[in-house]
């Protein structure tokens, strides 16, 4: 039971997971897509969100991350 509560906790206070390292399964490879295409990333992702499969994952996910960014 207390290992139960300590993982509840952990995951509640963000733990120092890194979940955005796990959730990057191919590092780079959206990137070299859109350079192939001659866009940038980020347009290149939201040229293909709603695209089924991998690329629509990557793309999704390159949009959520650029989200998070801290801006200044």
């Amino acid at each position: 039971m207390a290992k139960a509560a300590k993982a509840k906790k952990a995951r509640s206070t963000g733990g120092g997971s890194k979940w955005i390292q796990k959730a990057i399964k191919r590092p780079g490879a959206l990137t070299m897509k859109a350079k192939a295409a001659g866009m940038s990333t980020m347009a290149f992702a939201r040229r293909h969100r709603k695209a089924p499969g991998r690329l629509g994952k990557q793309a999704r996910l390159a949009l959520t991350l650029g989200g998070l960014r801290k801006r200044k």
